[in-house]
């Protein structure tokens, strides 16, 4: 294996070759079928410890440079997969480390599920003249199950409220039901764990 990129931050088995990193970020951006973020890719590659930072944002530029990923949004910050991306993800199962693989396939598996409950359970966060007024949904379906208010003082703490929240909304639905229907049971059996299969 020819290693031609640089290795720091990278776990035992990881990528250090600059094609196979390439084939990684194609492969992410084909299986979400969603526009990421720059940093929501290197997010994922280095929580993983697949591929070196500075090695991924290089390989970022020349996959837009050369039209295999495609840059949009208001500052060219989200990329998505062009059909030549797609091609090239199919090559994963060849070239790269069965370990890469599978980290890659459970990344991008826990990042559609984050996607979808985003998307699904919608958090507007508004400024008010005392703060900041976040406000939850939680979907079923076409309609919210419910939605909730909650005034927090600053930017940071609503950020903080709609990210928590974004972890788990089965579970905050799960916990406001409970307790509105004063079943202590079952705040009991979500607090200790008990009602994890309840969720999306």
């Amino acid at each position: 294996m020819d290693y031609n990129a640089f290795t720091g931050g990278i776990e035992p088995g990881g990528l250090r070759n600059k094609n196979e990193i390439r084939i990684l970020i194609c492969y992410l951006l084909s299986s979400v079928d969603n526009p990421l973020s720059k940093s929501d890719i290197l997010n994922i590659i280095q929580d993983n410890g697949l591929a070196n930072y500075f090695e991924v944002t290089d390989s970022l530029a020349e996959l837009v440079e050369k039209g295999n990923i495609i840059a949009s949004g208001e500052n060219n910050e989200l990329y998505s997969a062009s059909k030549t991306a797609r091609l090239i993800a199919k090559q994963l199962d060849k070239d790269l480390p069965p370990v890469v693989r599978d980290k890659a396939v459970a990344a991008a598996i826990n990042l559609l599920a984050k996607t979808r409950r985003e998307r699904e359970n919608k958090v507007e966060i508004l400024k008010t003249e005392r703060g900041y007024n976040v406000v939850c949904h939680i979907s079923g379906g076409e309609m919210d199950l419910m939605n909730f208010t909650l005034h927090v003082p600053d930017l940071y703490q609503a950020n903080m409220v709609k990210n928590n929240f974004h972890q788990s909304p089965e579970y905050v639905y799960q916990m406001l039901l409970a307790l509105v229907t004063n079943n202590r049971e079952m705040a009991a059996g979500i607090l200790s764990g008990k009602f994890k299969s309840a969720s999306k």
